[in-house]
């Protein structure tokens, strides 16, 4: 692994070469600065020092970048696709498109995990469960810097959204389980609250565990890159729990 991290930050040789035809296969188009790329690839446990200051060169600016640019093109084109829905529709259809747990599952469809640089550890990629999700956000970042906002636009909604995304089946299959929760301890006269368990991760990458209590007993946890997303996926389970014991 080691030897492949050198060989991939060496500008010069065929692993360049394979670099560069893996992004062409994946963007549609071919890489100007192939730099931006590599850079975009490079998880914080591969990370190296470039000056006296002590930063550390990894992805994790792009990824900023990207993640901005990404959130903005899909609320563009949901909110022109559905011009006659409320704004908490098009949040909740944004935020099941780029969530953590739907990005990270894209970028392995697009084969981005194979090339991303890490320290080679196998706890490394446990620990950091959003690095896949991760290095597609940097990716988008680099096309940005590298191509413009037109060409990083087109590799979002023709490359990403499109072929990957049933559109008609998220906005179909769209339970909040919360409010279902909710609506059923109204209606069984039942205590329900949610509490956040846990949290795990860096400030920009934490994961939770939240916890549905009916009536004082724990009943489900779940998880997620949000305190919404884990009392989501806490509800489902209670929903699921409550659905068996009819």
């Amino acid at each position: 692994m080691l030897g492949f991290v050198a060989d991939l930050f060496n500008f010069s040789g065929s692993a360049d070469k394979q670099l560069g035809k893996a992004v062409r296969q994946i963007t549609g188009s071919r890489p100007r600065n192939l730099r931006l790329y590599k850079l975009a690839l490079q998880h914080t446990s591969a990370a190296r020092e470039i000056n006296a200051s002590g930063f550390r060169e990894s992805n994790e600016r792009l990824e900023y970048l990207g993640d901005a640019i990404l959130g903005a093109v899909i609320a563009d084109f949901l909110f022109k696709k559905f011009p006659f829905k409320e704004e908490g529709f098009l949040t909740e259809i944004r935020s099941r498109i780029v969530n953590r747990e739907s990005l990270n599952a894209l970028s392995k469809k697009i084969g981005l995990n194979q090339l991303i640089v890490f320290d080679g550890n196998r706890r490394t990629a446990l620990t950091h469960k959003s690095m896949h999700g991760d290095a597609l956000e940097a990716l988008v970042g680099a096309i940005y810097l590298d191509k413009g906002f037109e060409a990083t636009r087109r590799f979002i909604i023709q490359r990403l959204l499109k072929p990957h995304f049933d559109l008609e089946n998220i906005v179909q299959n769209n339970p909040n389980h919360k409010s279902l929760m909710i609506e059923w301890a109204q209606r069984a006269n039942k205590k329900l609250h949610f509490q956040i368990l846990e949290e795990r991760g860096a400030l920009h990458n934490k994961e939770f565990t939240a916890q549905v209590v009916i009536d004082g007993q724990p009943v489900a946890t779940g998880t997620g890159y949000s305190k919404k997303k884990a009392e989501q996926a806490a509800a489902a389970k209670a929903c699921e729990l409550l659905e068996t014991k009819k």
